[in-house]
Formats: C-alpha cells, structure tokens, sequence
C-alpha cells in the first residue's frame, strides 16, 4: 500500500524523538549546511536554516557553497526577560548573530546569522541565562503569547500564569534538546527529567503542522486572538477573573493561486473555568492530533480540520474527550490590537503608591539595533545595566519596560535622549506597522518587507498629511510571501509580496481584529501603492462616520467587499 502521508511525517517518525543525525551533522565542518531531513527536524529545535539571498547569485556563479548560516528563535512565553537576561541576549547577538535582536510577531526573539559552528554554543549561551528554544519552531505548540505586560493589571497577570503553564504542560518531553545542545544537563528550572522520552501528548509523529496558543485581556486584541489555532478571552467580573471564552480555528498561512488555502478568523468554541483551561488545551491539541490532515502539509493547520469537520463537531469531540461540555460563551469586547505606545501605570493597584509605570517602545518592525544619531541597542543595554525594570515582547514586535518607579522613569527617559532615541512615532500608520523579516535571509521570501515597508510608510505619510489624518490609527503590514507571519490579512492595509518589488494589496479588516481583509489590487509596487491608497485616505477623511475605522470605509465606501468568512476570502473580489 501507498503511504500517502507528507515527508515531513515519515521524517518526525524516524527521528528518534527529533535527534535525527543532528548530533553527528553539527560535526561536519566541510558544509555549512546540515542534511536534508534534518533541517526539518531543527526546527522543533527553536532553528531554521537559511542563506544570504543577496549573496546566493555571485557564489553559485562562483560554485561556491551557498553563504548559510541560522535563524534561533527563543521560546518566552509570554514574552517576559528579567534585564540580566536582556544583557545576555545582547551579547550573544555580538558574539554569535549578526549584531541586532530582532523581536518577532510571537512576542520573542529571533537571531540571524549563527554559522553553524557556533550553533551549540549559542544555544548553551541561552541555557545559562534560563532560557530555551525548544519548539519555538515545528510541529508542536509554539511560544505562547499572552496580553502585554503581566505587571498592568490582575487579569493581566493571570493571562500571563495560564500562558506560561499551557506552554510547560504542551512543551515536548523528548531529552534530545538537552542531549544535543546542552550535553544532557538539565535546564536550571525544568520541571521535568531532561532524558524522559516518552511523548504522552503529541506521540511519535508530532502534530500536523504547527499550533499557536494566545491569552487576551479585553479591550485589547493586542495578541490577534482571531489569527492563531487555539485562545483564551479573560472574561473579568466585578474585578475577578471568572474564566476564559476558548477561540479555536484562526490561522493566516495561504498559497498565491491556491483557492483551497486561505487565512480564517478563528471561532468560539465556548467557556471554561479557570481550573479547565489547561485540559482543555490538551484536549483540543490532541483532537488536533487525531484529526488534522497529514497528507497535504498546505491543508493541515487545525483551520481546515474545522473547516472539513465542521467547529459543532469538533466541539463534540473535545468535550467528549474532556468529560464535560462548555458553557455558551460570556460578553467581551475588543477595541483594537495594536501597542498603546507610551507610558501607562498599573490599572489597578489599590494605592497610587503602588502603581509603577509601564513604556510600551515602538520599535520599527521589531529590530533592535543601533544607527548613526538612534542607538536604540545601546540605549537599551544601558537601562538594562541600571536593573531598573523588567523587559517584555510585545506581539506587535514592539518591547515594554515594565515595572519602573517614577524615579526610575525619570532615569529611562534620559537614557533615551542621550542616545537619540524618541519616545514618539511620525504617525498613527507607522506606530501600527508590521512586517515579517523576509529577503534577505527567510527562503520563503518573494519580496522584501523589513528593509521596505519603512519607506512605503513614509511615502504614505505624505498621502495621510494631505488628508490631515497623520495621527489617526490605520493598521499596516507587510509580508514577502502569503504565510502570513506578520498578520497581513488582518490589516486594514495589508501587503503580502508576489514577486520582486510587487505585492498584492489587501483593505477592509477589521480594526479590533475580527474580521478578514480583501484583495484589492494585484502585482502593485511602490508607485502604484501609494497612488491607490491617496484618494482613499481622502475620501475617508471627508466621508467617514464617527468612529469609523479605515477597514470600515473601505467596505461601505465600495472599495471592496466584506469578508465574512474565511473560506469567502478568495470571492467577491473586484480588482482595480
């Protein structure tokens, strides 16, 4: 008989738990490269291997090896560094990477440019300040995003402790993390033998593709609760926490040309007590397990299992599984998903005393580094040398310096100006801009978006001054290729690259992140962009309503349809 099942599964069955010969390839010093079926297997390992796309033409002409290098990216749930850690980041960045931190969508870090002799000792770099890569990339539950900023409020708090515990109760039991990288010790805080190797959650095989795990705190979707397989909605009375509206099925990963993929909000699946919301990740995981298509890698993210199976099936399933039914979801309501940029202090501390100051940074598509006049890097090492606050990752690729006293923000402040640094942001569109890493290291990449999109929102401000909307709050972002990593589909404004220097152009999500947005335009550049996007901005701020988002014009002003279904995202389409 015909396995039909992808590679990838006969791979994550033959790997020994994810060891493959990834011990023996680290030894090879003739490559840069690590075999094939192991490059899969690294990325359950929190590592991708990549090469310098800007560089790849001369060295094939010059029959070179291509220039490869890694991409680590950290597993930090909840996106929390104490400043002890933050300086060793920063060093390994020195040492090992390329010289910047670069913070993610999923509220961590990732690194660029490890050759693979230093792979190991990166990793170990990590170990000694506390923290792992472990399925921070793979087939598994990945690093668990919850609310910014567990110091803000109680509800907050707890959003953090749920997502920290469903990542330790989903985190892979397999001992070849510490066999490989870290020589068999055992990670300082680990709760479990670093050489157990029986997997009780996800077996031999892993899931089918990977799963996403996000904790929100209404009013703010700053986590995109609609974009990922499986959230929790804290749903606060009278000042408690009384439970979590449960979310399955969100997802924004498609193929160009391929209507059978496509970017799905999630649903609600329901209700559960607090002292049910880690069961009911287990069990949703393991109906994921089960269920999820293991043949078509492009159709095998939970959103299609829901698709094909239907979400009232599921929901039977999972609850058969956990033994007791979900209760009809609770009220809650969301305002947006992006960063309050600036300082805030703690909501609800008793006494104003008590109540430290929080600043949320912008930081322009997440990446930390230092440029002539703006010493963002150095900026930050410094605070983090005075041990003055803690650090957070935002999903938003900005950092919070949670925690300070006001003599503390006082000092902060300082150090920003003295390296150029400022705390305000030219305009509401960049202070909602995001975009993925793209060229020239990720091999997905058809476009560039990191090294673009600063520009293109530039070139737009003058668009937005014209239309006297400079301060206004519109969502942007830009991904080279249509795996979605930065959210485009949930924009109001939303690039996804096609070819070099083209992009289609996506209008008409939601703001708070609710719902999809449409093609627009096709294979647009730069000139064509902000050419379409000018009289829009103008009509919009002659005709809008009160309190009427961009995302919502651009639907009531015609300009494309709605999208009230994933599954609709490829209908109803009018380009220009």
């Amino acid at each position: 008989m015909t396995d039909k099942r992808s590679k990838n599964e006969i791979i994550k069955e033959h790997s020994h738990q994810l060891r493959g010969t990834l011990a023996e390839g680290l030894l090879k010093v003739e490559t840069g490269a690590i075999a094939e079926d192991d490059q899969q297997l690294i990325k359950f390992h929190g590592s991708y291997i990549q090469d310098d796309r800007d560089v790849r033409g001369e060295r094939g002409k010059k029959k070179l090896e291509k220039a490869y290098s890694f991409m680590i990216r950290l597993r930090i749930p909840g996106g929390v560094v104490t400043p002890k850690q933050w300086l060793g980041l920063d060093t390994i960045a020195s040492t090992y990477a390329n010289g910047t931190m670069r913070l993610t969508t999923r509220e961590t870090f990732q690194f660029h440019g490890v050759i693979k002799s230093n792979l190991k000792r990166t990793m170990q770099s990590f170990n000694d300040i506390c923290l792992d890569t472990l399925a921070a990339c793979g087939d598994v539950n990945r690093n668990v995003m919850t609310a910014a900023n567990p110091h803000l409020s109680k509800a907050h708090k707890q959003a953090y402790d749920l997502g920290k515990a469903i990542s330790e109760h989903l985190l892979p039991r397999t001992g070849a993390y510490h066999e490989i990288w870290l020589d068999g010790e055992k990670v300082e805080d680990a709760s479990r033998p670093a050489k157990k190797d029986e997997e009780p959650i996800y077996g031999v095989h892993y899931l089918p593709r990977k799963f996403k795990v996000v904790v929100a705190v209404p009013p703010d979707n700053d986590v995109d609760i609609y974009a990922h397989d499986l959230g929790y909605i804290a749903i606060v009375e009278k000042g408690e926490l009384v439970g979590w509206n449960v979310t399955v099925g969100g997802g924004m990963g498609m193929t160009h040309g391929d209507t059978n993929t496509f970017p799905r909000t999630a649903d609600l699946l329901g209700f559960c007590k607090p002292d049910q919301a880690i069961d009911v990740a287990e069990k949703v995981v393991t109906v994921q397990r089960d269920w999820g298509n293991r043949e078509n890698r492009a159709r095998a993210r939970l959103k299609y299992t829901i698709e094909d199976r239907g979400l009232d099936n599921f929901r039977d399933e999972v609850e058969r599984r956990l033994g007791f039914k979900f209760e009809k979801p609770k009220p809650f309501k969301f305002t947006g998903t992006g960063d309050k940029i600036g300082w805030r202090q703690t909501i609800d501390a008793k006494k104003t005393s008590d109540k430290a100051w929080h600043l949320t940074l912008f930081v322009e598509n997440g990446r930390i580094k230092d440029r002539p006049g703006y010493a963002l890097r150095t900026a930050l090492r410094e605070i983090a040398e005075l041990g003055i606050c803690d650090f957070v990752c935002t999903a938003n690729q900005n950092v919070i310096l949670a925690n300070a006293t006001a003599k503390a923000k006082s000092k902060i402040e300082a150090v920003f100006k003295s390296h150029g640094v400022s705390l305000d942001v030219s305009s509401g569109l960049r202070r909602n801009a995001m975009s993925c890493v793209a060229l020239p290291t990720c091999g997905l990449a058809l476009a560039e978006a990191e090294r673009f999109l600063p520009d293109l929102v530039t070139a737009l401000e003058e668009s937005l001054d014209k239309a006297g909307l400079n301060d206004d709050d519109i969502v942007i972002r830009m991904t080279g290729c249509p795996n979605g990593c930065a959210r485009p589909y949930l924009a109001e404004i939303g690039l996804v690259g096609r070819n070099p220097g083209l992009y289609n152009l996506y209008l008409g999500a939601a703001f708070n992140g609710s719902r999809l947005s449409k093609l627009y335009a096709q294979d647009v550049d730069k000139q064509r962009i902000v050419s379409l996007l000018e009289p829009l901005f103008i009509a919009y701020s002659k005709e809008r309503e009160k309190g009427e988002h961009f995302g919502d014009f651009a639907i009531r002003h015609g300009a494309v349809a709605i999208t009230p279904a994933g599954n609709q995202f490829h209908s109803d389409v009018k380009l220009v």
